[in-house]
């Protein structure tokens, strides 16, 4: 399923590698859910809204059940390796996800645990998923995923990662037990083109990922 190349070689950095690769994992059944209360992440609820016109109508959604108190879900983090003798990278994860059946191409995030922040969430996902610690940019505001279908929500924190120091030099990943995540970067200036070759290697792309590729892409283009 996935190929590799050698301008992989060439242009890619892995590293954070304590686990086996989630190239190994693969998908063994599915079954409709009859009974939601089996799902322990996700469930589902019937809408009743009223459109425009004044008419009733029905929508079905899926839902966190693990939503923080503060209304947010949870984080993306757009991590920036800063380096001081070649030009910033973006710093992506690898990992399996069952409903897609292959690995996806993503940026590190996680759930907002209960009575944290969103920057004290990121901080926390960035060192555990990456062993890295950062200085946070900025917060982005709280955005949906994919609307016609859930209510899932998140903010992307764009942190900058200074490669220089010490407690950068050999990070240490915190995952848990059932987490199986590669990390690895490449050049920001030529994201766009490196999602290409991933997804022409047969990895599925995170929505969030490839639209930040594509923005810095839209950018160079027209010289915004």
């Amino acid at each position: 399923m996935y190929k590799s190349g050698v301008l992989q070689l060439i242009t890619r950095r892995t590293f954070n590698m304590s686990k086996n690769k989630p190239e190994l994992a693969k998908l063994l059944s599915s079954r409709p859910v009859t009974n939601t209360e089996e799902c322990k992440w996700i469930g589902l609820t019937k809408l009743t809204y009223q459109d425009p016109n004044g008419k009733v109508r029905d929508w079905d959604s899926a839902i966190r059940k693990t939503r923080s108190e503060g209304g947010v879900d949870g984080v993306g983090i757009l991590a920036i390796l800063r380096f001081k003798d070649k030009p910033d990278e973006i710093l992506l994860q690898k990992q399996f996800r069952p409903p897609v059946e292959g690995v996806c191409i993503e940026m590190p995030a996680g759930l907002i645990d209960g009575g944290e922040d969103i920057e004290t969430a990121a901080m926390r996902e960035l060192r555990e998923e990456t062993g890295y610690v950062g200085k946070i940019l900025h917060s982005s505001p709280v955005i949906f995923n994919d609307p016609g279908f859930t209510n899932t929500n998140l903010s992307l924190v764009t942190v900058l990662v200074d490669m220089s120091l010490p407690e950068n030099q050999n990070p240490v990943t915190e995952l848990e037990e059932n987490e199986f995540i590669e990390c690895f970067s490449v050049p920001l200036a030529s994201m766009a083109d490196e999602l290409a070759k991933l997804d022409k290697e047969g990895y599925k792309l995170d929505a969030r990922v490839q639209n930040v590729a594509l923005g810095i892409k839209i950018a160079q283009d027209f010289k915004l």
